[in-house]
């Protein structure tokens, strides 16, 4: 099953985060060998939602799951499509997305409540600890954060990470929901899947912050509703725990599984995986950092 052709809009060129601009900015991306400025891979999760429902029904926004591995950017003006294809076990389908040339954007896996491992949990398992750090020295598996409240309410900016509000992005979202707006089946207005890691990064977490000024991009994100769906204007507890170090010849990743609670609750209503990537040549002192490090 496919989606139609979307053609995402770029909202985070004004994003900084450590007081320097990011991957969205045009100017950036390029001195990193990128064509532009990149959307956001979040972005894409909503054009899978009506694909998510008509496999999964209405359920979907209460427990389903998006796992995509990002394989090509997309800028700003570039179309793409979403395709879903239901496979053998119960409960999870393939997902992908395409440019009009063809060219891979993401893959992963949809899937509903406990259907199996995720696409991400599959891949992390994989992947060789990272080792002789130095973008990530100092961060360790098992690093957690306390629980900080947030909420989107829909005229709420959401900071320096996100610097527009769920109005704003409702403006310009590739499917358009009045649910998200609200009324919904569930009462009021419902937080689309792509501004759930908006909701988990508005307060910030500093002390997983990679060695700076660097500059990193999200290459894998799976959101997961547990006890769904989260609604607009309601309140949260959200804390995030690292879970894996890994590297690559570009990077260096940390692997974050964030939770949402509802206040008082032992047990989340919503999580994210995210692999953030920090590339290795944006950080000008790599190199005498590395020398520091290991050549003693």
């Amino acid at each position: 099953m496919a989606g139609p052709w979307r053609g995402p809009r770029q909202m985070l060129s004004d994003q900084s985060y450590d007081d320097h601009a990011s991957i969205h900015d045009g100017s950036t991306a390029q001195k990193l060998g990128f064509k532009g400025g990149t959307i956001e891979g979040s972005t894409h999760f909503s054009q899978f939602a009506p694909l998510g429902e008509a496999v999964f029904g209405r359920d979907w926004f209460v427990r389903g799951c998006l796992s995509a591995h990002c394989r090509n950017p997309v800028c700003e003006g570039e179309e793409v499509r979403a395709f879903i294809a239901p496979i053998a076990t119960p409960g999870i389908a393939a997902i992908w997305m395409e440019k009009r040339d063809g060219t891979e954007v993401l893959r992963g896996k949809a899937s509903l409540g406990d259907a199996g491992p995720t696409a991400l949990e599959v891949r992390l398992a994989g992947l060789p600890p990272l080792e002789q750090p130095v973008l990530l020295h100092g961060i360790s598996v098992g690093q957690k954060s306390r629980r900080r409240s947030a909420t989107m309410a829909a005229d709420q900016h959401m900071g320096a990470l996100y610097p527009f509000s769920l109005r704003d992005k409702l403006e310009r979202i590739t499917e358009p929901s009045p649910w998200y707006s609200g009324p919904s089946p569930f009462g009021a207005a419902i937080i689309p899947m792509e501004m759930i890691s908006v909701l988990f990064s508005y307060r910030g977490h500093p002390e997983f912050s990679a060695r700076g000024p660097s500059v990193g991009l999200c290459a894998d994100q799976e959101i997961r509703l547990l006890d769904g769906p989260l609604m607009v204007g309601e309140v949260f507890e959200i804390e995030r725990e690292v879970v894996s170090l890994s590297g690559s010849r570009r990077t260096e990743s940390a692997w974050t599984r964030t939770r949402a609670y509802r206040p008082g609750a032992s047990k989340p209503c919503a999580e994210m995986l995210l692999n953030m990537a920090t590339l290795k040549d944006s950080y000008a002192s790599y190199v005498l950092d590395f020398e520091e490090l290991y050549r003693h």
